[in-house]
Protein backbone atom coordinates (compact mmCIF):
# COMPACT_ATOMS: atom_id res chain seq x y z
CA UNK A 1 0.00 0.00 0.00
CA UNK A 2 1.38 3.41 -0.58
CA UNK A 3 2.30 5.76 2.05
CA UNK A 4 0.01 8.63 1.96
CA UNK A 5 1.04 12.10 3.43
CA UNK A 6 -1.51 13.07 5.44
CA UNK A 7 0.62 16.45 7.00
CA UNK A 8 -1.27 19.44 6.17
CA UNK A 9 0.14 23.07 5.68
CA UNK A 10 -1.37 25.29 8.36
CA UNK A 11 -1.29 28.61 8.54
CA UNK A 12 -2.38 30.65 11.57
CA UNK A 13 -2.81 34.15 11.35
CA UNK A 14 -3.21 36.05 14.48
CA UNK A 15 -4.64 39.95 14.46
CA UNK A 16 -4.24 41.28 17.86
CA UNK A 17 -2.09 43.59 18.16
CA UNK A 18 -1.91 44.07 21.76
CA UNK A 19 1.34 42.32 23.80
CA UNK A 20 0.41 38.86 25.59
CA UNK A 21 -3.13 38.80 23.81
CA UNK A 22 -5.48 36.28 24.61
CA UNK A 23 -6.51 35.20 21.13
CA UNK A 24 -3.05 35.17 20.51
CA UNK A 25 -2.11 32.70 23.54
CA UNK A 26 -5.53 30.09 21.48
CA UNK A 27 -3.54 30.45 18.68
CA UNK A 28 -0.33 29.39 19.86
CA UNK A 29 -1.88 26.27 21.79
CA UNK A 30 -3.65 25.52 18.21
CA UNK A 31 0.06 25.65 16.67
CA UNK A 32 1.44 23.34 19.36
CA UNK A 33 -1.62 20.79 18.80
CA UNK A 34 -0.93 21.08 14.99
CA UNK A 35 2.72 20.52 15.40
CA UNK A 36 2.56 18.17 17.56
CA UNK A 37 0.14 15.86 15.21
CA UNK A 38 2.79 16.21 12.18
CA UNK A 39 1.52 18.75 10.67
CA UNK A 40 3.70 22.20 8.97
CA UNK A 41 2.18 25.06 10.35
CA UNK A 42 3.29 28.79 10.31
CA UNK A 43 1.87 31.73 12.70
CA UNK A 44 1.46 35.17 11.30
CA UNK A 45 0.89 38.13 13.14
CA UNK A 46 -0.48 40.96 11.80
CA UNK A 47 1.40 42.92 14.48
CA UNK A 48 3.79 45.40 12.80
CA UNK A 49 2.26 44.65 9.23
CA UNK A 50 1.44 47.25 6.85
CA UNK A 51 -2.15 46.08 5.34
CA UNK A 52 -3.84 48.89 3.59
CA UNK A 53 -7.49 49.15 3.46
CA UNK A 54 -8.84 47.59 -0.03
CA UNK A 55 -9.74 50.02 -3.28
CA UNK A 56 -12.38 48.15 -4.31
CA UNK A 57 -10.36 48.45 -7.77
CA UNK A 58 -11.37 44.42 -9.55
CA UNK A 59 -7.96 44.27 -10.99
CA UNK A 60 -7.37 41.18 -8.87
CA UNK A 61 -10.27 39.44 -10.28
CA UNK A 62 -8.27 39.54 -13.72
CA UNK A 63 -4.43 39.29 -12.38
CA UNK A 64 -5.05 37.22 -9.34
CA UNK A 65 -2.66 40.13 -7.43
CA UNK A 66 -3.40 43.07 -5.71
CA UNK A 67 -2.00 46.38 -7.13
CA UNK A 68 -1.29 47.95 -3.64
CA UNK A 69 1.94 46.63 -2.45
CA UNK A 70 1.96 46.28 1.27
CA UNK A 71 2.57 43.51 3.28
CA UNK A 72 -0.75 42.11 2.60
CA UNK A 73 -0.04 40.42 -0.82
CA UNK A 74 2.58 37.65 0.62
CA UNK A 75 0.11 36.89 3.46
CA UNK A 76 -2.73 36.39 1.00
CA UNK A 77 -0.27 34.28 -1.07
CA UNK A 78 0.61 32.25 2.22
CA UNK A 79 -2.90 31.29 2.60
CA UNK A 80 -3.50 30.67 -1.33
CA UNK A 81 -1.13 27.42 -0.16
CA UNK A 82 -1.99 26.72 2.95
CA UNK A 83 -4.62 23.30 3.41
CA UNK A 84 -5.86 24.92 6.69
CA UNK A 85 -6.36 28.49 7.40
CA UNK A 86 -7.27 29.55 11.55
CA UNK A 87 -7.95 33.40 11.99
CA UNK A 88 -7.55 33.83 15.57
CA UNK A 89 -9.54 37.56 16.67
CA UNK A 90 -10.14 39.65 19.78
CA UNK A 91 -13.71 40.58 19.74
CA UNK A 92 -14.12 44.20 19.23
CA UNK A 93 -17.76 45.36 19.42
CA UNK A 94 -18.88 41.81 18.71
CA UNK A 95 -17.33 41.99 15.90
CA UNK A 96 -13.98 40.57 14.17
CA UNK A 97 -10.58 43.07 14.67
CA UNK A 98 -10.86 45.55 11.92
CA UNK A 99 -7.26 44.63 10.89
CA UNK A 100 -8.63 40.72 10.32
CA UNK A 101 -11.28 42.19 8.70
CA UNK A 102 -9.35 44.48 6.53
CA UNK A 103 -6.66 41.29 5.79
CA UNK A 104 -10.20 39.15 4.85
CA UNK A 105 -11.15 42.32 1.75
CA UNK A 106 -7.58 42.14 0.79
CA UNK A 107 -7.41 38.50 0.46
CA UNK A 108 -9.99 38.92 -3.05
CA UNK A 109 -7.49 38.05 -5.34
CA UNK A 110 -7.98 34.39 -4.18
CA UNK A 111 -11.97 34.64 -4.41
CA UNK A 112 -10.93 33.77 -8.75
CA UNK A 113 -8.00 31.55 -8.27
CA UNK A 114 -6.98 28.55 -7.22
CA UNK A 115 -6.91 28.23 -4.07
CA UNK A 116 -5.66 25.30 -1.81
CA UNK A 117 -7.59 25.91 1.98
CA UNK A 118 -10.67 23.74 2.48
CA UNK A 119 -10.99 24.07 6.63
CA UNK A 120 -10.98 27.27 8.07
CA UNK A 121 -11.07 27.91 12.08
CA UNK A 122 -11.84 30.86 14.45
CA UNK A 123 -10.62 31.22 17.64
CA UNK A 124 -11.43 34.33 19.35
CA UNK A 125 -10.84 35.71 22.73
CA UNK A 126 -13.78 38.62 24.36
CA UNK A 127 -13.89 40.64 27.67
CA UNK A 128 -17.84 39.44 27.41
CA UNK A 129 -18.91 35.62 27.89
CA UNK A 130 -22.70 35.69 27.20
CA UNK A 131 -23.64 33.26 24.76
CA UNK A 132 -23.85 35.88 22.04
CA UNK A 133 -20.72 37.27 21.85
CA UNK A 134 -18.84 35.63 19.08
CA UNK A 135 -22.61 35.53 16.80
CA UNK A 136 -21.11 38.86 14.77
CA UNK A 137 -17.65 37.18 14.74
CA UNK A 138 -18.97 33.90 13.24
CA UNK A 139 -21.39 35.67 10.53
CA UNK A 140 -18.47 38.23 9.10
CA UNK A 141 -16.04 35.02 8.69
CA UNK A 142 -19.48 32.44 6.94
CA UNK A 143 -19.81 35.67 4.94
CA UNK A 144 -16.44 35.26 3.90
CA UNK A 145 -15.76 31.76 3.23
CA UNK A 146 -19.18 31.59 1.20
CA UNK A 147 -17.21 33.08 -1.19
CA UNK A 148 -15.01 30.27 -1.49
CA UNK A 149 -17.06 27.04 -2.87
CA UNK A 150 -14.02 24.35 -1.85
CA UNK A 151 -13.53 25.88 1.54
CA UNK A 152 -15.89 24.96 4.66
CA UNK A 153 -15.90 26.46 8.13
CA UNK A 154 -14.24 23.88 10.36
CA UNK A 155 -15.21 25.25 13.94
CA UNK A 156 -14.44 27.63 16.04
CA UNK A 157 -13.11 28.21 20.01
CA UNK A 158 -14.19 30.48 21.81
CA UNK A 159 -12.82 32.23 24.93
CA UNK A 160 -15.15 34.94 27.08
CA UNK A 161 -14.63 36.67 30.32
CA UNK A 162 -10.59 37.55 29.56
CA UNK A 163 -9.90 41.12 28.99
CA UNK A 164 -6.32 42.15 30.79
CA UNK A 165 -3.30 40.54 29.02
CA UNK A 166 -2.36 36.82 29.88
CA UNK A 167 -6.28 36.58 31.37
CA UNK A 168 -7.12 33.83 29.38
CA UNK A 169 -4.10 31.60 31.42
CA UNK A 170 -5.63 28.32 32.92
CA UNK A 171 -9.00 29.02 30.45
CA UNK A 172 -10.37 25.87 29.65
CA UNK A 173 -10.24 27.30 25.64
CA UNK A 174 -6.58 26.82 25.45
CA UNK A 175 -6.87 23.11 25.99
CA UNK A 176 -9.58 22.68 23.53
CA UNK A 177 -7.40 25.16 21.31
CA UNK A 178 -4.59 22.20 21.66
CA UNK A 179 -6.93 19.62 21.44
CA UNK A 180 -8.37 21.17 18.07
CA UNK A 181 -5.33 22.20 16.31
CA UNK A 182 -4.25 17.98 17.08
CA UNK A 183 -7.24 16.82 15.47
CA UNK A 184 -6.78 18.63 11.97
CA UNK A 185 -6.83 16.04 9.30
Amino acid sequence: MPYLNLMKHIIVISSSLRAHSNSEALAGEFVRGAREAGHQVELVSLKDKDIRFCRGCLACQKSQRCVIHDDAVAIVEKMREADVIAFATPIYYYELAGQLKTLLDRANPLYSGNYRFRDIYLLFAAAENEPETPQGAMHGLEGWIACFEKARFAGSIFAGGVNAPNEILGHEGLRIAYETGKSVR
